[in-house]
């Protein structure tokens, strides 16, 4: 089956080919570098212990130094689920959100077209870079050397000139027997509405070829020398070539750069791409003419886990970047963020580059802050909260704001994070300050490491999610003490949720090992170190587990495991219960749900979990909501008698 042209590219743009194989394999984590894209492991083709098999993320391929295996994340697919072509295209394409096109039997021609039309720019590429060069062209080429732009930069860059006149491209394509419908499909000419022959789409504007991953020259954008001109910039139309929302400027030399260790800079136009870039910023990329879409966003995301958003010190572009928080809450992901460079006002890359120097761009950048503290200033900015309800307002807010996010884990470390911002703003309001919620630059950095005695109690997490926590420990502590079990809890474990990282990377080392159990304790300490696992098993919670502290007892060890993962999976189920409750008294508002809800809040307060204002929860679930476990008892018997008058209903 012959599959259209551009579909396998946009396949592989949307595959991530380190989470393709780390299905099959257990990463190395000290000798990859996950923030680069490069991964190491043992080679899933061949038995192994060393991490010969190596991944490149950036480019989407892998390579085994041992056994020669290499390819893209459809060759993987193939080789470890022995699937044929189309099977590997169908199962990349479901994950990705891709609908596999139906056979088309003119697919090579649409292929040999697509290769036609590529052919149809590059000559259009050069005709605009001569015409830079010709007499017609002093004004542009004054206008770029003002703007600090050299010979060498005009070249790397391939800016061109589209001289005054309705036919100038067509009339030179022609005379090098370019058919017109090619121009066409090219975006290069417009169709007339009088009838006449088609017409140069650019005309005396500065040219910028806009390329592909690949390298293609795919489509271009205009910058006007007339200041009268209603379009300032005018980007091609799209063609079969050409989707502005799925492509990035200076996408190919900026995923080079990024693999090399840079800083992806996102910028807002082609001017200041240019800038950054002969300033030493190599992965600098702008969106193409309209703001930061999805299918941007997740290429970027490919490129680099934490774009930096470069944005113009005016309110114009904090609204741009108020969108991109928009589009980006759904889609975070741990490990996949955004941070916001805010340059002096009025002035944007380009400005403050020429201005101040590299340094000064620079500067700005690292100090570029996470959106959870743009998402605070978007909300806090310029109001005032002295009265409880606007706090109320505020919360609500917020609490609609976070639930947007999927992850849970993610979605509870913004929670904790605003909860902090928003005590240091009313513990101002008291001090003194009329509690406007004005941003102030923190300190965004790690704090200092934590002193081995606090690193090994869970109970510094505090509430539900240490409990689970240790569970989930004290379950992989205990099949440690007797690996020979762990095959009986197998479809458990997989199924177990783990809240930390350190906890599921021992928990799939504990799941690799079955099979060759008298490995299980090298492997464990191989994956996070002999130090590392030694503190999470010497912890106290460990500790008073009877199993772990006599070894080798298998009987007393599957006890207590089970006793374990039961809890756990109680837990769930009361959480799941919860949310569909939830979702039930959303569809409720009547006197008596009211006076059930007063109830629960004076079972709370009896409990003692009634606090001062600076105590509002932020750890929310789906709905924003979130119930600590003094209120239990109370919620069980309000939720139950809600169920019942809804089923009455």
């Amino acid at each position: 089956m012959s599959l259209p042209p551009g579909f396998l590219d946009e396949l592989r743009t949307r595959t991530s080919m380190a989470q393709v194989a780390g299905r099959k394999v257990m990463w190395d984590n000290r000798k990859s570098n996950q923030g680069k894209g490069d991964l190491w492991a043992p080679c899933p083709f061949h038995q192994e212990k060393s991490a010969s098999f190596h991944v490149d993320d950036r480019k989407g391929y892998y390579y085994c130094f041992g056994c020669q295996a290499k390819g893209d994340a459809i060759s993987f697919v193939r080789e470890t689920e022995n699937v044929g072509f189309m099977e590997a295209i169908e199962i990349l394409a479901q994950e990705a959100g891709m609908e596999v096109p139906k056979q088309d039997p003119k697919a090579q021609e649409k292929a040999d077209r697509r290769t036609l039309l590529v052919e149809v720019m590059e000559q259009a590429v050069q005709f605009f870079r001569l015409q830079l060069k010709r007499g017609g062209a002093e004004a542009a080429r004054a206008y770029l050397q003002k703007r600090g732009l050299d010979e060498g930069a005009l070249e790397r860059f391939e800016i061109g000139f589209a001289p005054p006149g309705w036919e100038n491209l067509r009339e030179h394509l022609k005379g090098k027997g370019v058919p017109i419908d090619l121009m066409l499909g090219a975006g290069l000419v417009k169709a007339s509405d009088k009838g006449r022959e088609p017409y140069d789409v650019f005309r005396d504007r500065i040219m910028f070829p806009i390329r592909d991953a690949r390298g293609r020259a795919i489509a271009f954008g205009g910058r006007a020398m007339d200041p009268n001109d209603n379009a300032k910039y005018l980007n091609s139309p799209e063609t079969a070539l050409f989707d502005k929302s799925r492509n990035l400027y200076n996408l190919r030399p900026a995923r080079e750069a990024s693999g090399k260790g840079q800083p992806l800079v996102v910028a807002e136009g082609y001017m200041d791409v240019i800038a950054l870039s002969e300033a030493g910023f190599g992965a600098s990329v702008a969106p193409l003419g309209t703001a930061v879409t999805e299918p941007q966003l997740q290429l970027m995301w490919r490129l680099s886990d934490e774009p930096i958003i470069a944005l113009d010190g005016d309110k114009a572009g904090l609204r741009a970047a108020y969108r991109v928080i928009d589009l980006a809450l759904p889609l975070l992901e741990a490990g996949k963020g955004l941070r916001f460079a805010i340059m002096p006002e009025g002035q944007d890359p380009d400005d403050l580059l020429r201005k101040k120097g590299p340094d000064a761009v620079r500067a700005v950048l690292e100090a570029a802050m996470p959106m959870v503290g743009l998402l605070w200033r978007q909300e806090t900015e310029g109001r005032v909260f002295d009265s409880p309800e606007r706090k109320a307002a505020l919360d609500k807010e917020l609490r609609a704001r976070i639930a947007k996010i999927q992850d849970p884990s993610l979605r509870h470390h913004y929670g904790q994070e605003i909860k902090e911002l928003r005590y240091e703003l009313f513990r101002t309001k008291r001090s003194g300050n009329q509690g406007q919620g004005t941003w102030k630059k923190r300190d965004w950095r790690a704090p200092p490491p934590a002193s081995p005695g606090a690193k090994s109690s869970l109970l510094v997490l505090g509430g539900e999610s240490a409990e689970m926590q240790m569970r989930e420990a004290v379950v992989l502590g205990a099949i440690l003490s007797a690996p020979e079990i762990a095959a009986e809890f197998d479809t458990r474990l997989e199924a177990m949720p783990c809240s930390d990282g350190q906890i599921a990377l021992l928990r799939d080392v504990i799941l690799r090992s079955i099979g060759a159990e008298d490995q299980m304790r090298a492997n464990a300490e191989e994956a996070i170190g002999a130090e590392a696992l030694e503190t999470l098993l010497s912890a106290r919670h460990l500790q008073v587990v009877p199993c772990i502290r006599r070894p080798g007892d298998a009987e007393l060890s599957r006890m207590t495991v089970a006793e374990e993962l039961a809890k756990l999976d109680a837990h769930q189920g009361w959480q799941a219960e919860l949310s569909e409750a939830e979702e039930d008294l959303e569809e409720l508002a009547d006197e008596a749900v009211t006076w059930r809800l007063a109830q629960a809040a004076q079972a709370r307060a009896q409990a003692g979990r009634v606090n001062e204002e600076d105590d509002a929860e932020f750890d929310v679930g789906p709905n924003g909501a979130h119930i600590d476990k003094s209120e239990r008892s109370a919620l069980d018997s309000l939720l139950s008698q809600i169920r019942f008058d809804k089923s009455q209903r």
